[in-house]
């Protein structure tokens, strides 16, 4: 797929045109968004990106497009368990509601720069050495396994990462949120940071381990570092207004943890198959490919993951729907 650079300037400059008006329009009135305005704005959002689609499919051909929507949905899946994270964040450094917003847009622009880099060490990676994809895949296979074990997401489990217990260490700090304000200033005229900044940064730097396992998936379904970048950048998009629109549908979600496990041990086998028909390695095969692996086409990957949604989601509801009758009952 060859993408001209103008057409990677229109890119850029439009999801930072669209993070600006993001900016200006939440700093000017920070508040809690309603259900409606969150639903108006993720479906727009959703709808973009199909249109984005649909765009490629007819430019660039169908394959593109069904890589893009795998690579969408693949990483769109992944960024609803990072909302998980996100509320215990936001819950464990009481965060006012009208300020959550902010820290969460903030927290996405981080999170958007610092996958770019992620995105474009990938594909450099990809592009020298082939046998990455054998990394790639045992690490998603060593994820998914670990990710089966049944970790649950508690308040009580959190704990700081370093960069922010060395910023309490060592920059001085106020305990009192100052609306949106990252720095202010304090009675002896120092400059000090509040815990808005703390938020900021807990959020990037949770949202970059995320990005450990999010894009070697999607390089998984995707070897076009423009599809990837455009597939992470509606997936973050819209996470926001997914934040505010599904709060309390995140707790009903019980098998989130099952689907996800076995959609990355999905991919990390298609890795580690892509990287057996593409083998230099001495020590398999004598260095050639092995040709012998199965192949999984892109279309039945889409297949694959949109089933696994789909039967999480429905299993997770009824088990919600049966755990609260069985309450329910004397």
């Amino acid at each position: 797929m060859h993408v001209e650079p103008w057409v990677w300037a229109v890119t850029v400059g439009l999801t930072v045109a669209f993070l600006v008006v993001d900016i200006f329009y939440i700093g000017r009135s920070p508040h809690e968004p309603s259900t409606g305005e969150s639903a108006r704005h993720l479906a727009f959002f959703i709808g973009t990106a199909v249109l984005f689609g649909v765009g490629v499919s007819v430019i660039s051909g169908a394959r593109y497009g069904v890589e893009f929507f795998g690579g969408w949905l693949t990483e769109y899946s992944l960024s609803v368990d990072n909302l998980f994270v996100f509320l215990i964040i936001m819950t464990k450094l009481r965060v006012p509601r009208h300020l959550q917003q902010t820290a969460l847009l903030i927290g996405i622009i981080v999170a958007l720069l610092l996958r770019g880099v992620f995105i474009a060490a990938g594909a450099a990676a990809i592009n020298a050495f082939s046998w990455v994809f054998y990394l790639f895949g045992a690490f998603l296979v060593y994820t998914a396994v670990r990710l089966a074990g049944g970790a649950e997401h508690d308040a009580d489990e959190y704990t700081e990462g370093r960069v922010v217990r060395w910023i309490r260490r060592r920059v001085p700090s106020t305990t009192q949120y100052h609306d949106a304000h990252v720095v202010v200033r304090g009675r002896d005229g120092r400059r000090l940071v509040t815990p808005m900044m703390i938020v900021i940064i807990a959020l990037g730097t949770t949202d970059l381990l995320f990005a450990l396992d999010s894009i070697p998936a999607i390089y998984g379904i995707t070897r076009e570092p423009y599809l990837v970048l455009t597939a992470n950048v509606f997936a973050l998009m819209g996470l926001r207004q997914l934040y505010f629109l599904i709060g309390g549908l995140l707790e009903r979600l019980a098998y989130l943890s099952v689907g996800l496990s076995v959609l990355l041990g999905f991919i990390g086998v298609k890795l580690i198959l892509t990287a057996l028909h593409e083998n230099t390695l001495p020590f398999i095969n004598g260095g050639q490919p092995v040709t012998s692996a199965p192949e999984i086409p892109t279309w039945l990957s889409l297949l694959v993951i949109v089933a696994i949604l789909v039967i999480t989601v429905l299993a997770s509801l009824v088990k919600s729907r049966r755990d609260a009758r069985a309450r329910a009952r004397p």
